[in-house]
């Protein structure tokens, strides 16, 4: 007999968004070496020429993303890999690292969710002309640091 979680998951994501900027900051101080703060409402979001992508499938569906300028991408992966980042493929695998350790992390801090949610393959768009929509139909929730001054999105959109 198969046991429908979907309501109890829904009634546990309203406590989740500390849960996931929890998760936000500590990959970024494990995996970068800098501590993050939250953006102040007023900071333009990201201009998103890099976006990272995971999807979670299991008790969780949706999809994870971290989005960032180019330049932040870069800086990023400068704080993961030293000063011998020098090819757009080294910064894309940062940031897609950076997204899976954030995916991973959050995942991770969610009782019983552990093994019943599974990631995907990180994925990385960039350039400045396209624009990311997931078809999730549920739950978001967005997070907004800086990294040395400049913003970082991460969102986490559910299926419904």
């Amino acid at each position: 007999m198969s046991v429908d979680t979907s309501a109890a998951v829904r009634s546990q994501e309203e406590n989740w968004q500390p849960v996931l900027e929890l998760a936000v900051e500590e990959v970024f101080e494990i995996m970068v070496g800098c501590r993050v703060k939250p953006a102040p409402i007023s900071e333009p979001k990201p201009n998103g020429e890099f976006t990272a992508m995971i999807g979670l499938a299991g008790s969780l569906c949706g999809v994870l993303t971290v989005g960032c300028d180019a330049q932040t991408a870069r800086q990023l992966a400068k704080g993961m890999l030293g000063d011998i980042v020098s090819s757009k493929d080294q910064v894309s695998d940062a940031l897609g690292e950076i997204c899976n350790m954030v995916a991973g992390n959050f995942k991770n801090k969610l009782t019983g969710m552990d093994g019943r949610c599974l990631l995907s393959v990180p994925t990385v768009i960039s350039g400045g002309e396209y624009q990311f929509r997931s078809l999730a139909a549920g739950n978001v929730l967005d997070v907004c640091v800086l990294f040395e001054g400049a913003p970082v999105a991460v969102r986490l959109e559910l299926h419904g």
